[in-house]
């Protein structure tokens, strides 16, 4: 990135929403390795839409399929390239999709609940974690938010219900995508500043304008240190 462009990045703080990928903003159905295996939620769509409004959006998935070796890191590509193309032409673009193709058991950096890409997003897009917010149906994904100071939503799509018990208490708990969406875009509309913490969403200023950052035709990163 230019000295210029990081420059008006780092004066103008965007807040962005970050997206887990399966469960989330598609069904889970495993480690996809082909993009007709994509069945998208019938609310993620219209939804994120919405978000992008206001909002950078980014998906932080971990594909720990590519370690066993049941996928290939061409796979994954696909399946994203496919997900990035579809919410780009229905208006919806993704900044970047972060993908972690480490087992657990690795000790990597960018798995999550880590922060790595977070905080790889905040270096790169200038965004503002403190006003941002992470999507997720999985307790890694509350805790990845909270790492960060990022407001985390629990989704109850996908393994939500199954993993319900094992998220904090005070973790915004909603049903799917569409919710998460609506909570999201109240907190924008308000004005004033609420108050934070346990998983509580913050009401926050009017969004600066994106500058100098162009939308869609975005890579797939991948991070392949270890602990």
């Amino acid at each position: 990135m230019k000295s210029t462009e990081t420059s008006i990045l780092q004066a103008n703080p965007r807040r962005a929403v970050f997206l887990d990928r399966d469960g989330t903003i598609i069904e889970d159905r495993g480690d996809l390795s082909d993009p007709a295996q994509v069945v998208f939620f019938k609310n993620t769509t219209p939804a994120l839409r919405r978000l992008a409004d206001h909002f950078a959006l980014f998906i932080v998935t971990n594909q720990s399929g590519v370690a066993k070796g049941t996928i290939t890191l061409e796979d994954v590509q696909r399946v994203n390239n496919y997900v990035e193309k579809h919410l780009a032409v229905a208006g919806a673009p993704i900044v970047a999709t972060y993908v972690c193709p480490h087992q657990r058991s690795s000790g990597c950096k960018c798995i999550k609940p880590n922060a790595y890409f977070l905080k790889e997003a905040e270096r790169e897009f200038g965004i503002d974690l403190r006003r941002s917010f992470v999507i997720g149906d999985h307790p890694h994904d509350v805790e990845f938010a909270a790492q960060s100071d990022a407001t985390g939503i629990y989704v109850l799509s996908g393994h939500g219900i199954k993993h319900r018990a094992g998220i904090p208490a005070g973790t915004t708990v909603v049903e799917g995508i569409s919710e998460a969406t609506d909570l999201i875009l109240a907190s924008v509309s308000a004005p004033q500043t609420g108050r934070r913490g346990g998983g509580q969403l913050e009401t926050t200023a009017p969004p600066t304008p994106f500058l100098g950052l162009r939308r869609g035709g975005t890579k797939l990163r991948l991070f392949w240190e270890t602990a």
